[in-house]
């Protein structure tokens, strides 16, 4: 599995947060959590919860790409100071004399990346409360995470008695198992084949509600827009 180990991943946390100088106990305030927990995610000795790691890479302006992957070479189309990706300037052309994509517009790095994404071999994140999170997509060129989610029987985004919320919209297709889905007072219980669409700045908590392992499609897609994160 092409994963991101606890250590990889708490270390560019701690590289965000010195490089911003923000101490750790400012960054747990900001998140609602205890310091002494973001201090066992940044050595790599706990997993965050879903709530939690959106809280910390929204405070920290960090992509799930940059997390993952690791600098601004997850991100290289993004210029000083912005998250903005370039806009095509000129269609794409395939006569024998168009220009090259590079000339067209398209940032250099979605000419160099592999579009293709082997079955089980995308980046993925191991995070608390039994739930994984795998790339589909081998970067991501705009502010869309493309993800498969598993969880793990007894696995939830965030603890019974909580809800998460953050910035953007979220679009889900259950392949296996049975998820449960609460936003706000409502709850739906969502099996193979179902789908679900809802603004994530709505209070909400994904969990499995079977006796086996969920596998879903995910794309959140505006999650960089603000940080509107609340308790996780």
């Amino acid at each position: 599995r092409n994963g991101a180990d606890p250590e990889t991943v708490g270390a560019r946390v701690r590289e965000a947060r010195l490089r911003q100088k923000i101490g750790v106990r400012e960054l747990a305030r900001r998140v609602g959590v205890s310091a002494s927990l973001i201090s066992q995610v940044e050595l790599g000795k706990a997993s965050p919860s879903v709530g939690t790691l959106y809280a910390i890479v929204t405070q920290l302006g960090l992509s799930l790409d940059e997390l993952l992957l690791g600098g601004d070479a997850a991100r290289p189309w993004r210029a000083a100071g912005s998250d903005t990706v370039p806009p095509v300037t000129r269609p794409i052309e395939s006569s024998p004399g168009a220009a090259s994509g590079a000339a067209a517009g398209r940032p250099e790095a979605a000419l160099r990346t592999d579009p293709v994404v082997r079955h089980g071999a995308g980046q993925s994140i191991q995070l608390a409360s039994g739930v994984r999170w795998e790339r589909l997509a081998p970067r991501a060129l705009q502010d869309v995470d493309f993800l498969r989610v598993r969880y793990d029987v007894g696995g939830a985004s965030s603890p019974e008695d909580s809800l998460v919320r953050h910035a953007g919209f979220e679009y889900g297709h259950v392949i296996t198992g049975r998820l449960g889905v609460t936003i706000m007072f409502e709850s739906y219980e969502l099996g193979p084949g179902d789908s679900i669409a809802f603004d994530s700045t709505t209070p909400h908590r994904l969990f499995n509600a079977g006796e086996v392992q969920v596998e879903a499609v995910w794309f959140v897609i505006g999650r960089d827009s603000e940080p509107r994160i609340a308790r996780s």
